[in-house]
């Protein structure tokens, strides 16, 4: 049986067996410049909530991402959500947490990861209550924007809950 310059052997240039040239693929654009991934970790104390919420607006403004002001206090809100969540149900599992921001040309993505396995779950909370809305509050802010938010294992055995929301440029008027 013939191989006929086929499989690992090299084969002939100019044989009528050579697909044409391929069409080079055009350049990706070059990235956004607020275009990035951000990272930082904090104690998983009741101050590091509104530190988290001053370091992702500092850094949002400092790169110039083009957010609207309802995008951005809806942001903000989820971090205190998130990071209120770890502090007051991960602690005991998790003396940190991380903050990451990632933003892309049409999106901006907020995440906040701990060490506790448990993976929380939006419930109803009871009208009593004063706590327990803070997932429900999350998910409805994300939805209004347009986003999506999910909860995901880590490797290391803890989680990670995002939202990712579209940026909508502030509009002029």
């Amino acid at each position: 049986m013939e191989n006929h310059g086929r499989g690992s052997a090299p084969r002939p240039e100019g044989g009528r067996d050579d697909p044409p040239d391929p069409v080079p693929a055009p350049a990706p654009p070059d990235p956004l410049p607020y275009e990035g991934v951000w990272r930082f970790t904090a104690s998983a104390v009741d101050a590091s909530v509104p530190q988290a919420r001053h370091a992702v607006r500092d850094l949002l403004f400092r790169q110039g991402v083009p957010l609207s002001d309802d995008l951005l206090q809806g942001l903000l809100l989820i971090v205190s959500e998130l990071v209120t969540n770890v502090v007051r149900h991960a602690v005991l599992l998790s003396p940190t947490l991380a903050v990451e921001i990632a933003v892309g040309a049409e999106w901006v993505r907020v995440s906040v990861e701990d060490n506790h396995p448990y993976r929380p779950t939006a419930l109803v909370a009871d009208h009593d209550e004063t706590g327990g809305r803070g997932l429900l509050l999350v998910r409805e802010v994300t939805r209004e924007a347009g986003g999506v938010c999910d909860v995901e294992h880590t490797a290391s055995g803890g989680k990670v809950i995002w939202a990712a929301l579209p940026l909508k440029p502030a509009q002029v008027t």
